[in-house]
């Protein structure tokens, strides 16, 4: 999986450890949580970035390809 919602409905997405830190610091965001589960390896995706398809599309993307570099288990 590279992507996830929450019962809240918030937007996770998976990234490497080094894109998911600059994220962090560049972005309002934090690590993302579901259902009381503090889910490493996901951060928390903004609402603003909804708006902005582009970008979000490019989250997503990075997600997707990221995930898939990692061995099945």
């Amino acid at each position: 999986m590279f992507s996830l919602l929450n019962k809240a409905g918030e937007l996770g997405i998976r990234f490497s450890k080094d894109i998911q830190q600059g994220y962090i610091e560049d972005l309002p965001t934090t690590i993302f949580e579901s259902y009381g589960a503090t889910m490493r390896g996901y951060i928390l995706i903004p609402e603003k970035i909804y708006s902005d398809i582009e970008k979000f599309a490019e989250f997503l993307n990075q997600g997707y390809d990221y995930v898939m570099t990692l061995k099945p288990k």
